[in-house]
């Protein structure tokens, strides 16, 4: 089950995401979204929900389920 949801359109690959995520459950990905950037991918095993990347993202790509 998703525990997070990702726009990845919406990225512009500042990666403040992944620099604050605490359990490391986010990387880069070799998925380019429209805009050309590399977004990132969440691992969901990793994932506890705790809305870093929620907070940290400008461009609001992520929404917790």
């Amino acid at each position: 089950m998703e525990k997070i949801k990702l726009n990845v359109e919406h990225c512009k690959g500042c990666y403040l995401c992944i620099a604050n995520c605490k359990p490391g459950a986010l990387s880069v990905s070799s998925e380019v979204n429209a805009k050309g950037y590399l977004v990132p991918q969440v691992d969901s095993e990793k994932c506890v929900q705790c809305g870093c990347c929620y907070t940290m993202c400008p461009d609001l790509v992520f929404e917790i389920l």
